[in-house]
């Protein structure tokens, strides 16, 4: 069969194009890749049920990564009976979110409860570790599972027939913006994230639906692409001086958020655009990222 492929936009923080979920209608069912935060579940559920479907419907989620605006309303899912398929090293902190929440509440503070609600542990059983290539039917449709890491060593892109569903591997693309690369810490690699990069190229898919937000026709794909690595070297080497002088992460911020917003509106970008990327991929949680991968790598 050929499965229907829903985008819905959760609309993050009350804005449209910053967190895609899609739900996918299978022979047997409806499936979700994606389940956004916490926080857009309402809107997520509204959005099932404009479909004719209810929570309890959807018996398969597949997850990019734990990050929680991909993943953060997984364990409500799980709660309604579905399995969850994640990456080996994500299986852990979906059925123990202990770690996992307070690391966000460090860094987002008072801001955690409005940005993404909270957390609670999905039952082992329900957790699913996928292998790289691994493949899981359901129904009459087939997804495969690539484990490509750059971004968080715990990425997954899924593979429907000839679409690939990418997560935050393949960047943030909004409207007619610019690609760029969500680098937030603990986990960027820069060469990891180019070897997957080109793994996406080998597979050659017809189209990417990216998480953050929306789809890429097959005949940008190679200039996304190509853009995506271009920008993400870019801004590891606007980093690189900032680590050598041994700066604080903020000290560096405000710095960086300008050198990245000036890039847009030098692409033509509006304000109220680059207010969009910001809510999707705030550019301040990259300078930790970045600053933390040169220091691996020095």
């Amino acid at each position: 069969m050929t499965e229907k492929i829903n985008i819905i936009d959760l609309h993050f923080q009350h804005s449209s194009d910053t967190i895609a979920s899609f739900l996918i209608e299978t022979s047997i069912g409806p499936v979700l890749v994606e389940t956004g935060p916490h926080t857009t579940l309402p809107y997520l559920e509204k959005e099932i049920n404009r479909l004719g479907y209810e929570l309890a419907d959807i018996k398969h989620v597949f997850i990019t990564h734990i990050h929680l605006d991909h993943a953060g309303a997984a364990w409500a899912f799980a709660a309604k009976g579905a399995t969850i398929y994640v990456h080996p090293a994500g299986v852990y902190h979906l059925s123990n979110p202990q770690k996992l929440l307070e690391s966000a509440k460090r860094i987002y503070k008072d801001d955690m409860d409005r940005l993404w609600g909270t957390l609670r542990p999905i039952p082992d059983a329900q957790v699913q570790a996928i292998a790289h290539q691994q493949v899981i039917t359901i129904g009459d449709s087939a997804f495969k599972a690539w484990h490509t890491p750059g971004h968080a060593i715990h990425h997954i892109a899924w593979q429907l027939n000839s679409v690939l569903f990418t997560g935050d591997v393949a960047g943030v693309k909004i409207e007619d913006g610019p690609v760029v690369p969500p680098c937030p810490p603990p986990d960027i690699n820069l060469e990891d994230w180019e070897n997957s990069i080109d793994l996406i190229k080998q597979i050659n898919p017809t189209a990417l639906f990216l998480t953050h937000f929306g789809k890429v026709a097959q005949h940008q794909i190679i200039a996304h692409l190509d853009e995506l690595k271009t920008t993400l070297r870019n801004w590891a080497n606007w980093m690189l001086p900032h680590f050598e002088a041994d700066k604080a992460p903020k000290e560096v911020e405000p710095h960086f958020m300008k050198y990245v917003q000036d890039s847009m509106k030098e692409r033509g970008c509006p304000e109220k655009l680059i207010e969009l990327y910001e809510y999707a991929n705030p550019s301040w949680m990259s300078v930790a990222g970045l600053l933390r991968y040169w220091h691996k790598r020095k």
